[in-house]
């Protein structure tokens, strides 16, 4: 029986690069993937997966009112598919890993979904809560944070570099707006607004 994994991580711990990563060793073996993305996150252009490392790869975009499962099984009308990837899963609707489950159960293809667990103010996204909650296997990938611990949350910097703690919470950026933080380090400044480490 295929299964649904979730690959969970603060921001720069290498989702994207792992996601391409292992699309390219499916390829290598001669099996096909087929790779999506949220059509809101346009940071590197529309309906691509773009890794820090400069590696990117074109994808399916979908929207928060997209069935998952229809979309797969309408791919599986022009092609053999051997596992569904998704970038940025957090931003997903609790319907759509619904549906992903559904993939897995119904299809028999295995599914691998990467994103983070938590926004800036430490609260779970919908996607990843339904993850973490549903998946058949968590995976956690490790970012670092300035002091060397595991980096576990996420905060919002301005353009001066302090921390953010209100706003909506999907806002699409990159490390220009985000910093990767332990634990410590992010009740310390998020209740201090310190200014972001270099």
């Amino acid at each position: 029986m295929a299964k649904l994994y979730f690959y969970y991580s603060s921001m720069n711990a290498g989702k994207s690069t792992s996601l391409l990563q292992s699309s390219h060793n499916y390829r290598e073996r001669g099996m096909s993937t087929l790779l999506l993305c949220p059509e809101l996150d346009d940071r590197h252009g529309q309906g691509r997966i773009t890794s820090r490392l400069g590696i990117e790869e074109e994808a399916v975009m979908f929207d928060q009112h997209e069935d998952l499962l229809q979309l797969v099984t309408r791919h599986l009308d022009s092609q053999a598919i051997h596992c569904v990837m998704i970038d940025e899963a957090q931003f997903l609707k609790k319907e759509q890993v619904y549906q992903l489950g559904r993939v897995c159960d119904e299809i028999n293809i295995p599914v691998l979904a990467y994103g983070l667990r938590t926004d800036f103010q430490g609260e779970s996204f919908e996607g990843s809560q339904y993850l973490l909650s549903w998946a058949d296997s968590l995976k956690e990938l490790k970012a670092i944070c300035h002091c060397g611990s595991k980096a576990t949350m996420v905060l919002r910097i301005d353009a001066d570099g302090r921390v953010v703690t209100r706003g909506k919470q999907v806002e699409i950026g990159g490390n220009d707006q985000y910093v990767s933080v332990c634990r410590k380090h992010f009740h310390q400044r998020y209740f201090s607004n310190n200014t972001a480490p270099h």
